[in-house]
């Protein structure tokens, strides 16, 4: 199982989240992620939150091995034929190292709500946002096919949709390449065979799909033998996210990957 990191944008400076996506290669993590948020919810005070797409496109310069993406990306912020091409462009920056997390954004009752209307965007019921996300990969691969003159990734990035319940897993499982949701999620097991049901019965079986879970950074999730960590693994887990927030410690994330075992490998998969 592949070790991440995610970068919490909320307040933070571009400068220290580069910094910790250094350390976090050099430690020997797997992957970086960070949030798709605007604003920070919790106060208005800060120095606001850094774009998401534009920290991976200057993090896949700056690094050389881990893979990046963002957990995940509200389809509504971005029109999804643009997203097709901006995803083709990182792809190649990045040495085809992007991860594509895609969701249906915070529903009404969320703090995100607040900012979704700030810009203007509408929180639709959770079905039509659900739906979106199916529409918004259906464009995206038809563009990534190259037919209609629009820059075609090599190799396609993965798609990961992201979500909490059983919609967005058969969503994951029947239209992208991978599923990712909470690690701690009481429902962790069926929510993986849900999205794992729908992959097959997609008749998609020979392509591989990926799980993803997300947890904070924590000692029992980077020891081999503890057993938060021994659960997700025996849940089907691919990659276990870890959060790491504002001000970055370089030298916490440093000895989070020592305590993990990991070392720099050549691959980024």
């Amino acid at each position: 199982m592949k070790t991440d990191v995610l970068l919490i944008p909320m307040s933070a400076r571009w400068a220290d989240m580069r910094a910790a996506a250094l350390a976090a290669e050099d430690a020997g993590f797997d992957g970086l992620w960070t949030w798709d948020h605007l604003r920070d919810p919790h106060g208005d005070r800060g120095p606001g939150v850094p774009e998401a797409w534009t920290v991976l496109a200057a993090l896949a310069e700056v690094t050389r091995r881990v893979s990046i993406g963002p957990l995940v990306l509200n389809v509504a912020n971005r029109a999804p034929g643009l997203l097709a091409n901006m995803a083709a462009t990182l792809q190649a920056v990045s040495g085809g190292r992007l991860l594509l997390g895609l969701g249906a954004g915070g529903n009404r009752r969320t703090p995100y709500a607040v900012e979704q209307a700030a810009i203007g965007q509408t929180v639709e019921r959770d079905e039509i946002r659900a739906h979106r996300v199916v529409e918004a990969i259906g464009l995206i691969r038809r563009l990534w096919s190259g037919e209609s003159g629009f820059l075609r990734p090599e190799p396609p990035p993965p798609i990961i949709v992201g979500g909490f319940g059983p919609r967005m897993a058969a969503i994951a499982g029947r239209h992208a390449d991978g599923f990712n949701t909470q690690a701690l999620h009481p429902e962790l097991g069926e929510l993986v065979r849900r999205a794992r049901d729908e992959h097959a019965a997609s008749g998609r079986d020979a392509s591989p799909f990926v799980v993803t879970v997300f947890a904070g950074l924590d000692e029992r999730w980077l020891r081999a033998d503890a057993r938060a960590r021994q659960s997700v693994e025996r849940a089907g887990v691919h990659r276990l996210i870890l959060l790491v927030p504002p001000p970055f410690d370089a030298g916490e994330i440093q000895r989070a990957g020592r305590l993990l075992g990991a070392r720099p490998r050549a691959d980024s998969a």
